[in-house]
């Protein structure tokens, strides 16, 4: 039993070498059984995908696996597939996330979220729902995980000071009721001492203070105990939720988009910023209101009236409130760096509405797109991101600059009077990109780009969509509803870049072959990919919040699986609204009948 044992262990420990090396043995006959193109992509992709389920390797390392794999089979030359790591999309990628390192760097997520927070209140009700959308909005712009890191530890505070001052108060209620009970009131009043040695003497009253006391702290433990879980799961779920309104927010949206360009170039440009923030913006409204209802109804209970408050702000609302204003007065006042990165952030967002809003010629239509898409959002995104590095992060006002001593030099009388002065750094320096980008996504994305066109080139979609024509007896919104469970079901154990990397070539074909416009599934399974509520590996949010939260599996579970369910179906609610006018989904576009052409 013991060597066996010792074994297992050996086999588990060692279980990522196991599958690197096994993977490809047990799946090498297909490719040999079967010696046609579409075998050699397919066992490339079965290759990726288990190895990205697995995690046996890093992520972004089996993203490079097409460079090797695709040449090496016949299926695309190396230049071919190199080329696909490196597109539009991920200079749009690379452009929002230099933004949102701007706007972490100089706290300024941390400025809004406070403030919005103080104009919310600190009521358990509207404590959760200003969590929620704060931590919503702040995830449309700048990554889910940063927002649930920085989001977390300001509700543990206040919520924390929520219990001590209950705690402090239900104390103080007793020795007052205590000296209620007794005869001498004043006496008890003036001099406590006396109720002190009286209660001391009378071992009844003695055993019934330290009972409802115990009992008081049990039940207060519990309420926020309750509390503590609730709002760790609000700000983890709305993190992910927000992600879904804009095409920065998560990567899922933008490998949707370098998908539809890579299979279908002829789009005209149906996703960009502005159509997405159009369709999807309504739904994540949608489900960041229905998931507030169920969260609160499972941690706060159903009773509104109560946990919203009404009335004066009691004692344990004005020292909530207070931990929040220090919070924000430590702040101190707005640089003129904060202002600068505000500045960019908002001309960028207006830029990209206006690039191509749908319902009249935008700027870059104007003025440079008149025969082609020559301008696109990831031009736009490195256009604004690349002025984070051209604008100082303090005026040449008053005092400024400083010697290697640190002594600070003054304008006087138009003369300056300076050592060495140094001028001041940029809104961003390469140093802080550099601590802060995460490269590996971008070379995930173009591993997506390349099994794709590597799927197209053998003639693997093909194939796929043929097999899947079946399909086509179904419903269209039956196909979009069973394909978005599968997606939200797979996502929930898998990585959602993998998740929507390997199934949206897939689901291109199926679209293409039974003659259904494809963003009609595409659309809904790619925001699906982003729901992964149920377990705390799913999401780096969800691994944050399961740290933070004291939360046991089964807490996530419960609350995750209904907050699945309200996400499918708020998704396939937008899809056959506002969504079908707003792409035209009735119709099978002609620009879906041709795919990309590659050598």
């Amino acid at each position: 039993y013991g060597c066996s044992e010792t074994v297992l262990r050996f086999l588990w420990y060692h279980r990522n070498y196991i599958i690197i090396i096994v993977t490809p043995l047990v799946f090498l006959p297909l490719p040999l059984v079967y010696p046609s193109s579409e075998a050699r992509c397919g066992y490339a992709i079965i290759l990726m995908a288990l190895y990205w389920c697995t995690e046996c390797m890093p992520l972004a390392v089996t993203a490079l696996l097409p460079v090797i794999l695709f040449p090496m089979m016949g299926i695309m030359k190396g230049g071919d597939v190199s080329i696909e790591y490196l597109k539009d999309s991920n200079m749009l990628f690379i452009g929002g996330l230099l933004v949102a390192i701007a706007v972490e760097h100089w706290n300024l997520h941390k400025r809004i979220a406070l403030r919005v927070l103080l104009l919310v209140g600190v009521r358990p009700s509207l404590l959760m729902m200003g969590f929620m959308i704060v931590s919503a909005f702040l995830s449309m712009w700048i990554s889910n995980t940063a927002t649930t890191a920085m989001m977390l530890p300001i509700s543990h505070a206040v919520l924390q000071q929520l219990k001590d001052t209950e705690t402090q108060t239900g104390e103080h209620d007793h020795q007052a009721q205590a000296a209620d009970n007794h005869a001498f009131e004043l006496e008890a009043q003036t001099k406590p001492e006396t109720t002190d040695e009286r209660d001391a003497q009378d071992p009844v009253y003695e055993y019934e203070h330290d009972a409802q006391q115990e009992f008081r702290e049990r039940a207060i433990e519990a309420k926020y105990g309750l509390l503590t879980k609730g709002m760790s799961l609000s700000v983890c779920y709305s993190a992910s939720i927000g992600g879904t309104a804009t095409l920065t927010g998560t990567t899922p949206n933008l490998i949707l988009k370098g998908q539809m360009d890579e299979l279908f170039p002829d789009n005209p440009d149906v996703i960009n910023f502005a159509s997405w923030f159009g369709f999807c913006f309504p739904s994540m409204v949608l489900m960041l209101v229905l998931s507030w209802f169920w969260l609160h109804f499972m941690f706060l209970g159903f009773n509104l009236k109560k946990t919203f408050g009404c009335g004066e702000k009691s004692e344990n609302d004005r020292a909530a409130y207070a931990v929040m204003k220090e919070e924000y007065k430590k702040l101190g006042g707005m640089k003129f760096a904060e202002v600068a990165v505000l500045v960019l952030f908002i001309l960028l967002v207006l830029l990209w509405f206006t690039r191509e809003p749908g319902f009249m010629p935008g700027w870059a239509t104007v003025l440079f797109n008149k025969d082609a898409a020559f301008v696109t959002d990831g031009t736009v995104a490195i256009l604004m991101s690349s002025l984070f590095f051209v604008v100082p992060s303090q005026l040449p006002l008053g005092n400024y600059g400083y010697t290697d001593e640190g002594e600070i030099f003054i304008f006087n009388l138009g003369v300056i009077h300076c050592k060495n002065i140094k001028a001041p750094p940029a809104l961003l320096t390469w140093k802080v990109v550099h601590e802060r980008m995460p490269w590996n996504v971008v070379l995930l994305l173009g591993g997506g780009f390349a099994l794709a066109a590597g799927s197209e080139v053998s003639n693997l979609s093909k194939w796929l969509g043929e097999n899947l024509s079946p399909l086509q007896n179904i419903p269209p919104f039956a196909i979009s509803l069973v394909l978005s469970l599968l997606i939200a079901t797979f996502t929930e154990c898998s990585s959602n870049t993998a998740t929507t990397t390997l199934f949206l070539p897939i689901l291109a074909s199926m679209a293409q072959n039974i003659k259904l416009h494809p963003l009609y599934v595409m659309m809904p399974c790619t925001i699906a990919a982003s729901l992964a509520f149920m377990l705390p590996v799913a999401t780096p949010p969800n691994a944050i919040a399961f740290s933070f939260g004291h939360l046991k599996v089964l807490d996530m579970v419960k609350a995750g699986f209904m907050l699945n369910i309200i996400g499918i179906l708020c998704i396939n609610l937008g899809i056959n609204t506002w969504g079908k006018v707003m792409f035209n989904l009735d119709t099978f576009p002609d620009w879906a009948n041709t795919t990309a052409s590659k050598p």
